[in-house]
């Protein structure tokens, strides 16, 4: 099993180590990609880009392809036009990325209904299409792809996809364990990632139900990835897989308060934003972290509620403090938490 600690190369890429933040829509956006890469994630993606609206100029399209800082800058593109996805690697690699990927993964009922994202599975060729014009796109840009298993248990075709690609220019290959029918439901298949490891030479990266140490080794083993991809685990959580790499421990997080973490990334997601949007977006966000402190606190439905519906951006500051208080971050990760918490005087 590989080192996790260990960098790895996509292409020319150097990743710091081998845990890596997942690109989440609406999620990780600049604020949370910069939280996550503070941590130790070794590589952190945006979320997921339309091509074609990111050629077209779109603002939205260009603030999630923004770059958050030093470090490795990765884009994913998302879309079914081989010339739009060509167009958007040729403006993302004129524009610095130093990673291309490409979604083939995505669920969602809008993404697959557009006939994108993990829907492209159901068409290998036109797969492929696009795999290739996003490598002629890129240039030197090394180019990854992120896919399911397949669209469904009867059509798992990730590892001739992934043959077809690696031959196609692609570096690199996530694989999140699996279909697009199962969603998010059930266990991911580890075992059946191992089967696109077996097929190609390129890195294999590991996605789907990683949530704690002890399941990186039976998700190691069975899949034999050379890196593990974190997604939904990481809500809430922007520590995580800085954690798993090893980059960042309990004592350092026993060193810091959850309360100042939330209010940084509050007030950079009203930076970021807007006070409006930011408002707006940064709810999901502090709905995770109050969850993670309500698993070992009590938090009244009042406080939630007021939190997560007031607008008043400063009585919401205040509210987050008194209910999280002085709670250090070790305290709210279940790998280290040891006893309930008392609530905040």
């Amino acid at each position: 099993m590989p080192d996790l600690r260990d960098p790895l190369t996509i292409g020319e890429a150097r990743l710091r180590n081998r845990v890596l933040l997942a690109p989440l829509s609406g999620i990780s956006d600049v604020p949370f990609r910069r939280l996550a890469r503070r941590f130790g994630a070794g590589m952190v993606v945006s979320e997921m880009v339309a091509s074609g609206e990111l050629v077209k100029g779109d603002q939205e399209s260009a603030l999630r392809s923004m770059r958050d800082g030093p470090g490795l800058h990765v884009v994913q593109l998302a879309g079914r036009d081989p010339a739009w996805m060509r167009q958007a690697a040729e403006q993302l690699s004129d524009a610095g990325a130093d990673i291309i990927d490409i979604n083939m993964g995505c669920p969602a009922k809008k993404v697959v209904g557009g006939l994108s994202g993990s829907a492209l599975m159901r068409e290998p060729d036109l797969a492929l299409r696009i795999v290739e014009a996003t490598v002629a796109g890129a240039g030197s840009v090394p180019v990854t792809l992120k896919m399911r298993l397949g669209w469904d248990r009867s059509t798992m075709n990730a590892p001739l996809l992934a043959v077809r690609a690696e031959a196609a220019g692609v570096q690199a290959i996530v694989v999140h364990g699996r279909t697009r029918s199962e969603f998010y439901e059930g266990r991911a298949d580890w075992p059946a990632i191992g089967a696109v490891r077996a097929v190609v030479g390129v890195p294999v990266i590991a996605n789907g139900d990683v949530t704690l140490p002890e399941d990186l080794a039976p998700m190691l083993a069975a899949s034999r990835a050379d890196a593990v991809m974190l997604g939904r685990g990481s809500q809430g959580r922007p520590w995580l897989p800085g954690m798993l790499a090893g980059a960042i421990g309990e004592t350092e997080l026993r060193a810091l308060y959850l309360a100042d973490l939330v209010e940084e990334h509050y007030e950079a997601m009203l930076s970021h934003y807007g006070a409006e949007a930011g408002l707006r977006r940064a709810r999901k966000h502090l709905g995770w972290y109050l969850d993670r402190f309500a698993a070992a606190a009590t938090v009244a439905p009042s406080d939630r509620a007021a939190i997560l519906g007031g607008s008043d951006t400063s009585a919401i500051r205040l509210r987050l403090r008194h209910l999280i208080g002085t709670t250090r971050i070790s305290e709210v990760e279940p790998a280290f938490r040891r006893r309930p918490l008392q609530r905040a005087a």
